[in-house]
């Protein structure tokens, strides 16, 4: 058969009808990249709403010299408090309930008969979070004005807190991207690993070689199927999410398929990640390590669960190293806020930038028998 004759399209497909089989026979493959997710997803679903953290806005023109300010600020406070670089970010914020309120100190002077006033504006998609944190501002007020500060007797005057309206930020609209970035990155890594790896030991590959089929074909071929099973996935958690739990599509269908082309691009930089541990792996059981030392911190630190603002200060530098960390906010920001693509280009271009890295190391590392 000459080279003509020979189609290297039909052997790709062929490569990729197969490995679609494999992956659907596998029962790793379909615990790792659906059942894990769905369970995690049907668990915080039924948790219910409220955001995950207690953040509050703090206005430019606040007085940080009083004593409330510094109650709020210690670490014990349970507060988190923000200063924003301009107003309508921080109002923007607050309308998507990123953060449970925000709160304007004024200092004393003359107009105010010589009490601190104190303004609060909340949010009804912040939840239970605007709530409990009015609750406690209240709370702290009140045992200011009946004790005095240990610098004078000067009264805090609380106004009556506004209200404005805003989309509710439930934990699944947390929970459901993060849980789709972890499906991602366990078959892109493991499933990825061990496909090739076990090619290899099986001699399957050189039996391959045998034939005209280009290596490259090989490679797309099974990538095609990995990203065929992933998008079915993702496109059953997301539906899910949505119809059982009203996970947030802010634009539906639009906002449905740019998430599917993020999962995508996750997806394929994960499957690098995949190459690198298939080719450093002695035998199957080094195989495992190898992957958890990619996955586990990615799982653990890259907000997968928890906004990454509450792990400690030294540790968020690391949080925001890892490629996962900007999948996960790229899908949170496209699928509650509503941002499209070139709005989250930057998370894009950085995880483009490991996915370079990644293939690189993996052309040298890889081994074909």
């Amino acid at each position: 058969m000459s080279e003509q004759e020979y189609s290297q399209i039909t052997a790709t497909l062929a490569i990729t009808k197969a490995s679609l089989k494999s992956i659907f026979r596998s029962p790793s493959a379909v615990v790792f990249s659906l059942a894990f997710p769905l369970i995690f997803i049907v668990v915080f679903g039924f948790i219910g709403g409220g955001s995950i953290s207690v953040d509050v806005g703090l206005t430019k023109n606040s007085d940080t010299t009083n004593m409330l300010y510094k109650i709020l600020d210690g670490e014990n406070s349970g507060v988190n408090l923000i200063a924003y670089k301009s107003e309508e970010l921080m109002n923007a914020d607050l309308k998507k309930g990123n953060i449970a309120a925000i709160i304007n100190i004024q200092p004393v002077d003359a107009t105010h008969d010589g009490k601190i006033k104190v303004a609060l504006q909340l949010c009804d998609a912040s939840g239970r979070n605007g709530k409990i944190f009015q609750s406690q501002l209240g709370s702290i007020v009140s045992n200011i004005n009946s004790t005095g500060t240990p610098v004078s007797d000067m009264k805090i005057q609380m106004a009556e807190p506004t209200t404005i309206q805003g989309r509710a930020y439930k934990s699944i609209d947390f929970i459901l991207p993060g849980q789709l970035g972890f499906s991602l990155l366990a078959s892109g890594v493991f499933g990825t690993a061990f496909v090739f790896f076990s090619l290899r030991q099986t001699l399957v590959l050189k039996r391959f070689f045998a034939t005209p089929i280009k290596r490259s074909g090989i490679v797309i071929g099974e990538a095609i199927a990995r990203l065929i099973f992933a998008m079915m996935g993702s496109v059953v958690i997301i539906l899910i999410g949505k119809f059982a739990f009203g996970f947030t599509l802010i634009h539906g269908v639009t906002t449905f398929l740019e998430m599917l082309l993020l999962c995508s691009l996750g997806l394929i930089v994960f499957m690098g990640f995949g190459f690198v541990v298939s080719g450093l792996a002695k035998n199957e059981s080094s195989i495992p390590p190898l992957a958890n030392i990619i996955t586990m911190p990615q799982f653990l630190l890259a907000g997968t669960f928890f906004s990454i603002s509450n792990f400690p200060s030294w540790l968020q530098p690391i949080c925001k190293i890892l490629p996962l960390t900007y999948l996960n906010d790229a899908l949170r920001k496209v699928a509650f806020e509503g941002q499209g693509l070139w709005d989250v280009h930057t998370q894009i271009l950085i995880i483009l930038a490991w996915g370079v890295g990644v293939y690189i190391l993996a052309i040298k590392v890889f081994k074909w028998e």
